[in-house]
Parts: C-alpha cells; sequence; structure tokens
C-alpha cells in the first residue's frame, strides 16, 4: 500500500490549523518550515498595513514570497553564468598551460 507511508503534519499559518498528508520526515519537517515561514510573512504585511482581511493579507505575503524567489533565481542565473564564465576560461588556461608543456 503506497498511502501506508503517509504522515500526518500539523502546521499552524495565521491562526489557522492545516492538516496535510507528506510522504515522509523530511517532507514534514520541509513542510512545517514552510508554514512558519509563510505565517512571518503574513504577520510582517499584518503589522504594516490595516487591513484586516486574512484573503488579503495572504494575497499580499504571497507577493513578497514571489518577489523573493524572482530576485533569487536571478542571483542563481547571474551565478550560474558566471560558474560557465569561470570554466571557460579554466578550461582556456588548461588548453594554454598543455600547449606550452608540449613545446
Amino acid at each position: 500500500m503506497a498511502g501506508a507511508d503517509k504522515e500526518d503534519v500539523r502546521v499552524e499559518i495565521f491562526d489557522h490549523v492545516y492538516h496535510l498528508r507528506v510522504n515522509s520526515s523530511a517532507d514534514a519537517e520541509q513542510i512545517r518550515e514552510a508554514a512558519a515561514y509563510v505565517d512571518t510573512k503574513i504577520r510582517a504585511v499584518a503589522a504594516n498595513t490595516r487591513d484586516v482581511d486574512s484573503q488579503r493579507l495572504a494575497v499580499l505575503a504571497a507577493l513578497h514570497i514571489a518577489d523573493e524567489l524572482q530576485a533569487l533565481q536571478a542571483r542563481y542565473q547571474a551565478l550560474v553564468s558566471s560558474l560557465n564564465s569561470i570554466d571557460k576560461r579554466s578550461s582556456e588556461i588548461n588548453r594554454l598551460l598543455d600547449d606550452e608543456m608540449a613545446s
């Protein structure tokens, strides 16, 4: 039975309790961490706005999280490009060294 190894996880986000089923203890811990992060973001938005509608707070928190994700993706792409450039330079230096040692 594939469903027998599922684990129940209880998380709380902005004073609302959610029960989720995950595949492993590692997934459960990741879900707990994600829920804590979302809760922190919603509370930060709530502290900086007069809006008390939880749906609007959730959407604003989601926008903040999406903005963070896009910034991290851009940084990641910049790092990958830098690594590719370094790899090309390293290959060129190795080729030049090999050529010099062969002569």
